[in-house]
């Protein structure tokens, strides 16, 4: 399954100077319902999916698989009623556990509708907002049901509110939201909709139109959007948490002035601080409308927290509920986590947790093309630290990938490792899943790389080593000379063949840099 971290949008968010006055207003809108008119636009369709294979798993179990993985793993929920939820729409293996972090809210509540508001990634020249005049939403898991009254409701209203079934046709905010609607409030209809413009009195009217719609009703709206795009991994935490706070406080002028400050503040890269914040606005509106006076932010992470992530280019997505109850935010999740001192021990209970994330990283890969995000570790586990994760099958190696800087945190790099030796080392044919039973894990934590005078300073069983030389490079860990009974001279004869050098080679104009490990095996601490 390939997927992508996000989405270009075709319009770039911009300045609504007048609209945090017009959702105001919006807010107080009479909460009497209103008529549900007969449709009065043809009914396109069920639409298909478009993503699926991409996004999220096509086959049925897996998806389903991949949406309950998510869910186990998520924040718990924090017993208050969304009233709306703003959630990512990346490919699964990036944001699918920050969106399941806001679904598992709505699990076990009563609701009788499902407001999906998307963006507009792939209509060049719509303006406006549409409705889905369709039947449903199929996806792998079946089909979602539009509430067909509802949507006919809103487009009676007329204005900037279109059935223009093309700009739902390609898009994916609203389709990577389906799947756990459907898990999660099995049976209830949605009602998709695609915000497409900046307008801010089309925003406005359309708060108002909606409000009324959903008075009376038992209602879930949720705002599809991801956050930052293509910062470096510090960049995109900046901003991030600085927009995230600003959305709980149900402020649409703080938003905009915060996302501004963000855009000038020189992240490299930062080409916007949210695809979907036309659909964050009506959500906040609305939201008010119905008598949510409370956000929490529920978690935050970016496409450089997973294995298959690049930290130097990020997406970023966040959870943010608001719901009614006393009024006020609640941002604690954006806390940056505790993390140890570099002297801090690993203990016993850490060497069994890191095991067991490298372990279920490669069972979520196979079983779904998903993987879980490293959570409830502790600070030592969190500290910065370079790694190796090796696989052994039946006592002979499979696969070793390793990470030397101690650039992010160990828990990143042991998730990213395993996943490496399984599919990237080059001496061996990718593992495939029949082959994970046989496998055994080891993992090595290393300490900083030093430079050495030379070779003799090399202490075969205490260190590991890295040569450089005419380009190209090469690593050993501590065990591996002690493993295959090599003294020094073999250690460094082996370590250039490995780099491509002739054996002879580190005997003149080589560099040579050494390290320590801790290395653990499965078998040590079951």
């Amino acid at each position: 399954m390939s997927s992508s971290p996000a989405c270009r949008s075709v319009k770039r968010p911009g300045a609504w100077n007048r609209l945090p006055v017009l959702l105001a207003s919006a807010a107080v809108f009479s909460s009497a319902t209103c008529s549900s008119p007969a449709a009065t636009t043809p009914q396109a369709a069920v639409r298909p999916p478009a993503v699926a294979g991409q996004f999220y798993p096509r086959e049925p179990a897996r998806l389903e698989a991949a949406v309950n993985a998510f869910l186990a793993d998520a924040v718990p929920a924090r017993g208050e009623r969304p009233v709306a939820l703003v959630l990512p729409h990346a490919g699964y293996v990036y944001s699918g556990q920050i969106a399941a972090d806001g679904w598992r809210q709505a699990a076990g509540l009563a609701y009788d509708l499902v407001v999906i508001l998307g963006t507009n990634h792939t209509t060049p020249g719509f303006s406006g907002v549409s409705v889905y005049p369709g039947a449903g939403f199929r996806t792998p898991l079946g089909v979602a049901e539009v509430d067909t009254a509802a949507a006919a409701a809103l487009l009676a209203m007329g204005g900037a509110i279109h059935p223009d079934v093309r700009v739902h046709e390609r898009e994916h905010s609203i389709e990577a939201q389906v799947p756990f609607a459907q898990v999660v409030l099995p049976g209830v209809r949605i009602l998709p909709v695609v915000v497409g413009t900046e307008d801010p009195l089309v925003l406005a009217r359309f708060v108002q139109s909606l409000a009324r719609v959903l008075a009376g009703r038992h209602a879930l709206i949720v705002a599809s959007s991801d956050l930052s795009h293509y910062p470096d991994y510090e960049g995109g935490i900046v901003a991030d948490r600085a927009v995230l706070a600003a959305i709980a406080r149900l402020d649409a002028a703080g938003l905009q002035q915060v996302a501004a400050a963000q855009l000038r503040a020189g992240h490299r890269g930062l080409e916007t601080c949210a695809c979907g914040e036309g659909a964050i606005l009506v959500a906040m509106g609305t939201a008010r409308a119905l008598g949510a006076t409370r956000g929490i932010v529920l978690s935050q992470a970016s496409s450089g927290d997973v294995p298959v992530g690049d930290p130097a280019r990020v997406v970023g997505y966040g959870a943010v509920m608001f719901c009614a109850g006393p009024g006020g935010t609640d941002t604690a999740a954006l806390d940056p986590p505790a993390v140890a001192r570099a002297d801090a021990a690993l203990a016993p209970t850490d060497r069994k947790a890191l095991l067991r994330l490298a372990r279920r990283t490669l069972e979520r890969w196979f079983a779904t093309g998903t993987v879980p995000s490293p959570r409830g570790f502790s600070p030592a586990a969190r500290r910065g630290q370079g790694a190796f994760v090796t696989l052994y099958a039946r006592g002979e190696l499979r696969g070793c990938i390793g990470h030397m800087a101690a650039d992010r945190p160990l828990v990143q790099n042991v998730g990213a490792m395993a996943l490496a030796a399984a599919t990237e080392d080059p001496r061996f044919p990718p593992l495939e899943a029949a082959e994970l039973k046989d496998i055994e894990i080891e993992i090595s934590v290393l300490t900083p790389l030093e430079r050495v005078a030379g070779p003799e300073a090399v202490v075969v069983g205490r260190d590991g080593v890295q040569i450089r030389r005419d380009g190209r490079t090469a690593v050993f860990l501590p065990q591996v000379a002690v493993e295959q009974g090599w003294d020094r001279d073999a250690l460094l004869e082996n370590l250039c063949l490995k780099a491509g050098l002739s054996k002879d080679a580190w005997k003149s104009g080589a560099e040579f840099w050494t390290f320590r490990s801790i290395h653990f095996r499965e078998t040590q601490v079951r």
